[in-house]
């Protein structure tokens, strides 16, 4: 079969990323005797320069690790949570019905640092200074800019002269103007702030269990807090509300915070076990996703021109995201049945709901004969979420870009495996903070303000990201390690590499790329995570490149199908262990990610 990049195998390691200095990093410290973790952290450090407008320094970071010594899976939890500050009275009291999608109100603990420093510091062997060389490097010296990241800059640079003025001073060129595309950017802020954070570090003495140690009180008791703190106290910059307001997060929130390592969700598929983050993550409804055609059964082969499983998993979408939206958040401030949701009976009874048509209703189950709260109220058939769509003043005459995301995965020739969903923090989200070089991340605005929903805006709690690495075993073994970009899409387009890869040929020898080149779809039933918060009942989006037959035959069931350009779909880097060989692919949309190894 012709795929759009070769396939890859090898037996000593491999690396797939949303962007090739990145991945070329990682494999860059496979070959010089760093494991998995080692090259995943350097590559990660590295994404934060090279795609600002995906992810950055102060953003999230959710990962799963397998330990082969350990011979384990791990979630290490990089999501740092709401301000102490952060109620719903605190947002009501300053006017607004919802927590503004730009600017410094949205901020949560940066818990990037956190996260990546602690699975280095359990699992890695490199020092520090090693992990972050390549990024101070970029960062000193210039990274190329990409086109999007210039289209993004351009879209916001009169917000950044007008108003946002330390961000001109890091993005604009000199003449005011956003940077070409391959012009090179040097971010010098970030580089003194990560050289600072090393040699702080370094001054503790007593080894790189100490070092990471101290460099994790710089970032959370130390300097990067303190001047976090000023600038949320001190400043206030024009948000999506229209307003200027000042931050809510302070060095005391950064100071309590730490990361974890946490047990992963898991479930079955046929032969396979697929591993998420915990509910605080929209990763387990990939999970129910799975369970729900699992019940219902697809055909061992999976042929594009059917329209019937298409079908299926656009209906097994649509329930599986109702449950995230009516029952998602993080488990140490709300009541999440998940193991109701990924049982057997209740998988069997969500089955049911699938019909031969397509349903517009947004139909939440009810788990042990719980009562959802669903986003908006009570919705009847076919009723949009209430108040979707009605942002209030969007800054549309200065500009609104949003962000997205970057993953990468590692597989090493011991056999650990990282796959990691680094984002936000994103150049075009927040103001620079002139004495670090870097913007804070606006992860709360997937909060809600309206009270009794698990994810309902509360002091200290995780907001319900959509960053959704994902690993899958196969007899007990690391089998696939996958992800992609793209906030609500990414555990369908997860979901579309899964059915591929299992109902292919066994394993994914000869299949992984192809799998990742085929048409992706996606469904807009769900209510959007970011703001304003839409929601388009029964949308199906799919590739131009699906047979205009099913396409067809998709209206004739109900679907208001939209065919898009299929270069943009989805972002999917994947690796991983097929029998003797390693193997990687990427994504040949967007003309930037990429696979490498040997």
């Amino acid at each position: 079969m012709h795929t759009s990049r070769p396939e890859l195998a090898g037996t000593f390691g491999m690396v797939a990323s949303t962007h090739w200095l990145a991945s070329q990093t990682g494999m860059s410290v496979l070959e010089r005797g760093g494991n998995a973790f080692d090259a995943a952290a350097a590559a990660g450090f590295v994404l934060q320069v090279v795609e600002p407008h995906m992810c950055g320094p102060a953003g999230d970071l959710p990962v799963l690790v397998w330990s082969e010594a350990e011979q384990a899976v791990h979630v290490v939890c990089g999501q740092g949570p709401a301000p102490q500050a952060a109620s719903s009275a605190a947002f009501t009291d300053l006017g607004l019905t919802a927590v503004p999608g730009t600017g410094l109100l949205a901020a949560p603990v940066p818990g990037a640092f956190g996260g990546w420093t602690l699975m280095l510091q359990r699992w890695g062997t490199w020092r520090l200074r090693d992990v972050l060389g390549p990024a101070i490097g970029y960062a000193r010296d210039g990274a190329p800019v990409l086109p999007k990241a210039s289209q993004a800059i351009a879209g916001v640079a009169r917000l950044f002269r007008e108003e946002w003025t330390t961000s001109a001073a890091t993005y604009l060129d000199d003449a005011d103007r956003a940077p070409m595309p391959w012009s090179r950017l040097r971010l010098t802020g970030v580089a003194d702030t990560y050289e600072r954070v090393v040699a702080e570090a370094e001054s503790v003495g007593g080894g790189r269990d100490a070092e990471l140690e101290a460099a994790r009180d710089a970032w959370y008791r130390g300097f990067v807090a303190e001047a976090v703190d000023a600038f949320c106290r001190n400043t206030s910059w024009l948000d999506t509300s229209g307003e200027r307001h000042s931050g809510l997060l302070t060095g005391e929130d950064l100071a309590r915070w730490q990361p974890t390592v946490e047990e992963p969700a898991r479930a079955r598929y046929r032969d396979v076990e697929v591993c998420k983050t915990g509910p605080w993550g929209q990763g387990p409804v990939l999970l129910q996703q799975l369970r729900l055609l699992d019940r219902l059964g697809l055909p061992d082969a999976l042929e594009a021109a059917d329209p019937s499983w298409v079908h299926v998993a656009l209906e097994v979408m649509k329930l599986a995201f109702a449950d995230r939206d009516a029952w998602y958040g993080d488990p140490a401030h709300t009541q999440v049945p998940l193991a109701e949701l990924l049982s057997d009976d209740y998988t069997q009874e969500r089955a049911a709901l699938v019909g031969p048509e397509a349903s517009r209703e947004q139909r939440p189950g009810r788990p042990g004969g719980r009562e959802p709260h669903f986003p908006g109220g009570s919705l009847g058939p076919g009723v949009p979420v209430a108040g979707a769509g009605e942002p209030g003043a969007m800054l549309s005459a200065l500009g609104r870009v949003p962000g997205d995301t970057v993953h990468l995965d590692v597989i090493d020739r011991w056999g650990n495996v990282v796959s990691a969903m680094p984002s936000g923090a994103w150049l075009q989200s927040s103001p620079v903070v002139p004495a670090l070089g870097f913007p804070l991340g606006t992860r709360c605005q997937m909060f809600w303000l309206e009270p009794g929903l698990p994810s309902s805006l509360t002091p200290g709690a995780r907001p319900r990201t959509t960053l959704s690495p994902s690993l899958a075993l196969r007899d007990g073994a690391p089998w696939l390690a996958f992800g992609s970009p793209g906030g609500d899409q990414q555990d369908q387009w997860g979901l579309m590499l899964v059915l591929r890869a299992v109902h292919g040929p066994r394993g994914v020898a000869q299949a992984l790329q192809a799998a990742i080149d085929a048409p992706m779809l996606h469904s807009e039933h769900q209510v959007s995570s970011f703001y304003p918060r839409v929601s388009r009942p029964g949308v199906a989006v799919l590739e131009d490149r699906w047979p205009a037959s099913t396409v067809a035959q998709l209206r004739r069931l109900g679907h208001d199908v939209e065919v898009v350009d299929g270069s943009m779909q989805s972002r999917l880097a994947a690796v991983s262990r097929d029998g003797e060989w390693l193997r990687a692919a990427a994504d040949s949309r967007g003309s930037q990610s990429y696979a490498v190894g040997r």
